[in-house]
């Protein structure tokens, strides 16, 4: 052991008992809160349903706005969001929960949003291999509206509190979602 600090792997996220739709989310002795979404936290997620899912996720890759911000630190794959970037949330078509291109045919996310929620955004291994139509699609971490109001299903947290969690997590980190 050379004395370095191993970086913190798992992100635990519960629902707060007087509000389902908000919540803390840990990581080894950080705490900060969350949104989740309007419908709460579900162990049998559905397309739509408006609630965030529960379970263990990986932390695939980080999504920025480069016109927004530094890139944040991270240990994670990071990539800059274009205009054209989405994300397909179509149970019936062959690209559903995957990104996309726009313009694009079917149902879908824009990823280059107007507001700031998807100025950094972590996509989660949520029915993602394989994509599972109607079992979710779109399940993010990312940056929370200032009031924390609802996701449509995924965990928010404040920008600054999104830029120290990436700063400190390893490129195996997991987000454990407790119902």
């Amino acid at each position: 052991m050379t004395g370095t600090k191993k970086p913190a792997e798992t992100l635990e996220v519960r629902a707060l008992t007087r509000d389902r739709r908000k919540g803390l989310l840990r990581l080894g002795e950080i705490t900060v809160p969350c949104a989740l979404g309007r419908s709460g936290i579900v162990v049998r997620k559905r397309e739509g349903d408006g609630a965030t899912p529960a379970g263990r996720f990986a932390l695939l890759h980080v999504y920025y706005r480069p016109d927004r911000g530094l890139p944040p630190a991270t240990r994670l794959p990071l990539e800059p969001l274009s205009p054209a970037a989405g994300w397909c949330d179509d149970p019936g078509h062959p690209r559903y929960n995957r990104p996309i291109d726009l313009p694009f045919p079917a149902s879908h996310e824009v990823m280059w949003r107007q507001d700031r929620l998807y100025d950094i955004v972590v996509v989660l291994d949520c029915n993602i291999a394989p994509a599972v139509p109607g079992k979710g699609s779109a399940i993010f971490f990312h940056i929370a509206r200032e009031d924390y109001r609802p996701t449509e299903g995924c965990v928010a947290v404040a920008p600054e509190h999104m830029r120290l969690i990436l700063s400190t997590i390893g490129s195996g980190a997991e987000m454990v979602i407790h119902a």
